[in-house]
């Protein structure tokens, strides 16, 4: 017994003494040692803070590559790659100092690169920033990334619009896993909440390689909060109020990190009253009540990374129907109206090889949406159940090359419970199978890829044929090969050039398939098309960089050709009063692209000056305009750095004028929208009591309450405005 426990003791002892690890220090370019740097390992979802004397550690590495981000506010991002972890491993970095915004890790792409190493352009958005912005829902924030806007209903229903394509073209991803909420409804928002999430990026084009059907007109990619650095606990409270709305917006999150385990949880609460229009005037049943909760609990080790979320969002909302009717500030949303729950569960996996890793991603959504007319008994409920999973195989690598290949599925059932049906019950299911390398040399970077994919729908048959709300039965598939090709340079320290071309897919969805009867807020009749094909899509991407100490210009333009674009058209019969559309098909073209100027004047080192103009076009190939395409933006914005103090630190204000203008290239059956301007002015900083910090945020939004009503506004048909003049006050704290 006394010869066992010896050897448990030694096997354990040099286990433990086998462990990987990285220890360095971070310095500044005068050899200044650089305190509260953050060290971060995506790979493992852990991190840490380096010292007072810029030191730092980091435990239980895996074998093989470690990429390790270092990045400090007012300090370029670093991203440095440990080739075959050692025992020991000695890494001091050398941070530089820079005014513009800190480079990041974009995490949707392939490879896990800087953005500046990034073949394709992807635009990054902590939520902070956006939340700094004053808007009160994630998608107002969205709106705000050159490229983006919205489908709105309200301030409480709003589906993210990617360069004039929306709807089940844009595909979400939360957590590692794509979201399925019946996304192909107007009236359908995005089902998440902002607490919790740490950061958005969009990828503005095709990302069918990646992510397959649906991701033909772009991709939003959430990164979920990160855990407390190791050996840390952490408790968070968020606080925001809504003067319009007399909204309120309620957080609570806790953290606690060791070496190997992690855990996370956080509680939220949104209710808001009415929006109020310019003209006093509040908006009856735009209200809302949501209800969210995160969690997450993670272990690495030198070779094993997993994380396990899970986000429940209950969302209560009012349906307008009766414009500026009666007048209230209560909370309790009225009928008709609508009660969506999400549950959302992910694992996310990754084993190390001594050459190579291998991700594995598995994710479940259950969405079920009710609507009530007049009574608790839902008229339309239905569950939509969807299992998917991404599986990706990282090759052994060299300096210069990078391969993935990989496969990827989902298996979807739709239910209906209801009196009334929108779409029939349903099984969905996807294959996809994947590969794309990257080569780097010198400042070059190709990257190219190629992917098969198949897709199978079935549907059971339901009421009366040539009656309304009936369906036929279905069994079809679809098939799709895709491909993609970019190219980027660095012409010299300063511009930066990318060239991207590929190709992307969507399948009809359920809607477009199957529909039979009146769609509810747009009185229509909408007849579906059981023979309709693939859409089937052809970009081009250019972005050009101009990037020096105080001067920051850039140019993004794009030409999307769409084979066989899926769209309705009224056919100039009616049912009921109600005028029948029905879907059809014709080839598109999508055009237009973004431009941005950041100057920061030496030595007003105080000031920063941000303008950028966005444009998009869209034609069917008959030459008229296609639908819900967003007007032309131009924004501009000051921002003013103030002297920090001793209990005042990061203090800013920003003044910005974003205006939007006519769209008068709108289809045969949108009507015209004039421009307008909204003046939004910000104030905030962090406020030190002691070890205590206090970020304080105060936000004054269409200041001079200008009466407008956006474009892509679903309640413009009644001429109802947007929201009038709105004051956020916002506070965030760690306890």
């Amino acid at each position: 017994m006394k010869k066992l426990i010896f050897a448990l003791v030694v096997s354990c002892t040099a286990l433990m003494q086998a462990q990987n690890t990285v220890s360095g220090r971070i310095t500044d370019t005068n050899n200044k040692s650089l305190q509260g740097v953050s060290i971060f390992i995506q790979e493992l979802q852990k991190g840490t803070l380096s010292d007072a004397n810029g030191n730092y550690s980091l435990t239980n590495l895996p074998n093989g590559n470690v990429s390790i981000s270092f990045a400090l506010m007012g300090y370029g991002t670093q991203n440095k790659t440990i080739v075959n972890a050692q025992r020991q491993n000695r890494l001091d970095v050398q941070l530089e100092p820079t005014i513009f915004q800190m480079d990041e890790i974009i995490v949707s792409t392939a490879f896990n690169k800087l953005q500046s190493q990034n073949v394709m352009k992807v635009e990054h958005q902590t939520i902070k920033n956006l939340t700094q912005k004053g808007t009160a829902t994630l998608i107002e924030g969205l709106a705000t990334i050159p490229g983006v806007a919205q489908v709105s209903t309200g301030v409480s229903i709003g589906k993210p619009v990617i360069r004039g394509l929306s709807s089940n073209r844009v595909l979400v991803y939360s957590q590692g896993v794509r979201v399925e909420n019946q996304q192909f409804g107007d009236e359908h928002g995005l089902g998440l909440n902002d607490a919790g999430i740490e950061s958005v990026e969009v990828i503005k084009g095709p990302a069918s390689l990646l992510y397959g059907s649906d991701a033909l007109g772009g991709v939003l990619y959430f990164n979920p909060e990160k855990f407390a650095n190791a050996n840390s606990f952490k408790v968070n409270f968020s606080q925001k109020l809504f003067v319009n709305t007399l909204g309120n917006n309620s957080s609570l999150g806790l953290k606690t990190s060791t070496d190997k385990w992690k855990f996370l949880a956080r509680g939220t609460l949104n209710t808001h009253s009415d929006y109020k229009t310019a003209g006093r005037e509040r908006v009856t049943n735009t209200r809302y009540q949501e209800k969210d909760f995160k969690s997450g609990i993670g272990y690495s080790d030198a070779f094993f990374s997993s994380v396990l979320r899970y986000n429940y969002n209950d969302l209560k909302l009012g349906i307008p129907e009766e414009g500026t009717a009666a007048q209230s500030t209560s909370k309790s949303v009225l009928y008709p109206k609508q009660a969506v729950s999400n549950h959302l569960i992910s694992l996310n996996s990754t084993v190390f090889f001594n050459t190579s890793k291998l991700d594995l991603d598995l994710g479940f959504i259950s969405n079920g949406r009710s609507e009530y007319e007049d009574s608790d008994v839902a008229i339309l409920k239905m569950k939509l159940n969807t299992f998917n999973y991404n599986a990706k195989y990282y090759l052994p690598s060299s300096n210069k090359i990078q391969t993935v290949v990989g496969v990827q599925g989902m298996y979807q059932t739709n239910v209906n419970s209801g009196e009334e049906l929108l779409i029939p019950d349903a099984i969905t299911k996807d294959f996809g199978v994947f590969g794309t390398t990257n080569y780097e040399w010198g400042t070059n970077v190709i990257q190219a890829g190629l992917r098969f994919d198949t897709r199978n729908i079935t549907s059971e048959s339901h009421g009366i044929q040539l009656h309304g709300g009936s369906f036929a039965a279905l069994d079809t598939s679809y098939t799709s090969w895709n491909a993609s090709l970019g190219y980027k340079t660095n012409i010299n320290e300063a511009f930066v050039f990318r060239l991207n071309v590929a190709s992307g897919f969507r399948a009809p969805n359920l809607a477009e398939l199957t529909s039979n009867g009146v769609h509810e807020g747009t009185n229509r009749y909408e007849v579906g098309n059981a023979d309709l094909e693939t859409e089937q899509n052809f970009q081009t991407d250019l972005n050009l960089e101009y990037k020096t100490d105080h001067l920051e210009f850039f140019v993004n333009g794009f030409y999307n050709h769409i084979t066989d674009f899926i769209y309705i058209n009224p056919t100039g019969q009616s049912i009921d009063d109600n005028e029948v559309f029905n879907y059809i098909q014709n080839n598109a073209n999508l055009y237009g692209g973004e431009v941005g100027l950041h100057f920061h004047p030496h030595p007003l080192d105080w000031l920063h000056l941000e303008t950028s103009f966005e444009t998009v076009t869209g034609k069917k190939q008959n030459g008229d305009y296609l639908p819900l395409i967003p007007a032309n933006n131009w924004n501009n914005t000051l921002r003013f750095e103030l002297n920090d103090s001793n209990w005042l630190k990061e203090s800013f204000a920003t003044i910005s004028l974003s205006s939007t203008f006519n769209q008068n290239k709108v289809s045969g059956f949108e009507t015209r929208t004039g421009g307008y301007s909204l003046l939004n002015l910000g104030l905030g900083g962090t406020l030190h009591f002691g070890r205590t910090k206090v970020e304080v945020n105060l936000n004054g939004n269409n200041i001079t309450n200008k009466k407008y009503i956006a474009h892509l506004s679903r309640l413009k048909a009644d001429g109802i405005s947007n929201i009038g003049r709105n004051i956020v006050l916002g506070l965030n704290f760690n306890l």
